[in-house]
């Protein structure tokens, strides 16, 4: 039919099919669709990359005027009624902190079979294709990021992209990019990354730039007794793939502990960024991340480093340098007064 339109709509890590949307329909239309695909009530829903003139539509802007074509992928952020009262329900037993499958900090987790998993890996490197967006540079440290919880809260519901969006990001990023390549390792996939570093002005920044992304086809598969199997994100799979990378000059931060659990001594475990509304106003991670970064960049060797103890090592590093100062001055002082 002359004017009809086949959409998609992720949501949620699933992606569905939205049939039958004629140009002339209006965005209330549109999301009704969407509704009686995800169950994600009209309101609920935020469009993130639909837009009217740089904005967020009203419902009666029609279709025809938005920036969607047949097959566009539009990013639906939005929670069901069910999730909703979930969350607004607090448990008696909630703990502080969130744990990934109760791995505590500084726990041991056994690898069975750990030479199946070497093999996994060399695959990655054999099989894997890296598109490399911006060249290494050398004498670079390398940082690799997380993005779902640790850039980015990605299930709270906001207006825009820059509402989720980690405080301080890009000031984190262009700090972190005078002294490391980036590397964006996300467990999902390509297209969805380059989505989201878009929404979030990422790839695009002036200040600083990205190497290269990895998604979830360069993870592999462990067992471990505890815990069963679980996915995980082998550095080895960049360091096969690029030699001047190694455990001595790379750092990756994760807000999931078990995604560093082959290459523990390299991860830092960042504190999840969720409910942004709520925490926008408070959450200073990056900002201390991005000294903790600065601090150890000069390091000839980051493998000798406890990441856990981050927090610990900026605060000595505070105390050294008061106690030099200090020593400075009563030095100066004591010569001034020497005959």
């Amino acid at each position: 039919m002359e004017g009809q339109l086949n959409l998609f709509v992720k949501w949620n890590n699933a992606e569905y099919v939205l049939e039958g949307l004629l140009e002339t329909d209006n965005v209330e239309a549109l999301k009704n669709v969407i509704f009686k695909k995800t169950g994600v009530r009209p309101e609920r829903q935020k469009l993130l990359n639909v837009k009217f003139n740089g904005k967020m539509p009203t419902d009666d802007c029609l279709i025809s005027n938005l920036n969607v074509k047949e097959g566009f992928k539009i990013m639906m952020m939005g929670s069901l009624e069910t999730a909703i009262a979930d969350a607004n329900t607090i448990p008696d037993d909630l703990p502080s902190v969130i744990n990934d499958f109760d791995i505590e900090e500084g726990e041991e987790v056994p690898i069975e079979n750990k030479d199946v998993y070497l093999a996994k890996i060399h695959k990655r490197v054999s099989d894997y294709e890296v598109k490399i967006l911006n060249p290494a540079r050398p004498g670079m440290k390398l940082l690799v990021l997380d993005i779902d919880y640790t850039l980015f809260d990605h299930k709270s519901v906001a207006e825009s992209g820059y509402e989720l969006m980690r405080p301080f990001l890009h000031e984190f990023l262009t700090s972190a990019y005078r002294n490391y390549d980036i590397v964006i390792w996300s467990a999902t996939s390509m297209k969805w990354i380059e989505e989201k570093m878009k929404l979030l002005g990422v790839s695009s920044h002036p200040d600083y730039k990205i190497t290269f992304y990895l998604d979830y086809l360069a993870m592999i598969s462990v067992h471990t007794p505890k815990y069963g199997v679980i996915q995980v994100k082998p550095l080895g799979v960049i360091w096969g793939k690029f030699p001047h990378y190694s455990p001595d000059n790379t750092i990756m931060f994760d807000d999931i502990r078990r995604n560093f659990l082959m290459n523990p001594q390299n991860g830092l475990r960042i504190r999840a960024f969720r409910q942004a509304h709520t925490h926008r106003q408070t959450d200073r991670e990056l900002i201390k991340l991005a000294k903790y970064l600065e601090a150890i960049a000069g390091l000839d060797s980051l493998a000798h480093l406890e990441h856990r103890h981050w927090e610990r090592y900026l605060s000595n590093r505070r105390k050294e340098k008061k106690k030099r100062r200090g020593d400075g001055g009563e030095t100066s002082s004591s010569q001034g007064n020497s005959p």
